[in-house]
């Protein structure tokens, strides 16, 4: 596509055709050309010539799924007058820098088509951390109001994406703050990289704010859980004093010896009941006068 004198191809790295396009290219300098085609996908950036190639980070989608768990690398050179994005696998932000331009966005310059580009990124992640956050609430929700104790596999879920998304921004910071610093960076994209760090890093707050409620609830949950516990073996140690005078009781009554009281009484058997409950009642008084019931 293109918009005046700049243009903008978007090509698919699975075709032989492409790769052979890119090494071929005259208007790419060779560090650039070796990052559009490298097998790496680790995000990094590279300035030579006026030219900036970049490797940034957004979530793959399937066919019939937009939102997939799979991180793929957008690979991207940007020229004077030209653009170039490829990718291995369909990416989350083509769909959303699709619409933009279906809408009427218009890019007249690579400070622009670099803003939209990322910024569909930027958006597609914020949509991201929008939906973690409110499962975090609804969750804390649902734990404070009804007492229902969330899954802990669903937190856990929650969790791994927050780190995830935290990892792609931290790359994505460092990669432009590389080459906000290099003195080689064309003039014309200092300010939408400058502007696209502060956006990055208002965005990764939200995920540590995030990140941060996730620990709270975690907290509360695991609070919880030891008061329940504690309060189990609170109630087991009750009922372990209680019954434990009653145990001598029936003990000394079960031994095989001579002189046993009541041994021959008919109602030996229910006046040793009476002891034993006696006991277990005295215990239970003897506790509660020295404060062990005050729970």
């Amino acid at each position: 596509m293109g918009a005046g004198h700049l243009r903008w191809l978007h090509l698919n790295l699975a075709s032989h055709g492409t790769r052979e396009w890119i090494e071929r290219s005259n208007d790419m300098p060779k560090p650039v050309r070796q990052l559009m085609l490298s097998p790496d996908t680790h995000q990094r950036a590279v300035i030579e010539k006026q030219a900036v190639g970049l490797v940034l980070h957004d979530y793959e989608r399937d066919f019939d799924r937009a939102d997939t768990a799979r991180i793929g690398a957008l690979r991207v050179a940007i020229l004077p007058k030209l653009i170039v994005t490829a990718r291995m696998h369909p990416l989350r932000c083509a769909d959303i820098m699709r619409g933009k331009l279906l809408d009427g966005e218009n890019i007249r310059s690579a400070a622009a088509a670099l803003e939209i580009l990322v910024g569909s990124i930027i958006e597609d992640i914020s949509e991201i951390t929008r939906k973690l956050s409110r499962e975090i609430q609804d969750t804390e929700d649902a734990l404070f109001e009804n007492s229902e104790t969330p899954e802990g596999r669903d937190l856990m879920s929650i969790r791994r994406r927050l780190v995830q998304v935290h990892r792609m921004l931290v790359g994505m910071t460092a990669t432009f703050a590389r080459i906000e610093d290099d003195e080689d960076l064309p003039p014309h994209l200092e300010g939408a990289i400058e502007g696209l760090v502060q956006r990055i890093g208002g965005l990764d707050s939200d995920v540590a704010a995030s990140q941060s409620a996730l620990r709270l609830l975690r907290d509360e949950l695991d609070l919880q859980a030891t008061n329940r516990t504690n309060q189990n073996l609170y109630l087991l140690s009750v009922m372990t004093a209680l019954m434990l005078p009653a145990t001598l009781v029936t003990g000394i009554f079960g031994m095989n010896t001579g002189g046993m009281p009541w041994a021959h009484a008919g109602a030996g058997t229910l006046a040793a009941a009476l002891l034993a409950v006696a006991a277990a009642g005295l215990t239970y008084a003897i506790l509660k006068r020295l404060g062990l019931f005050k729970r």
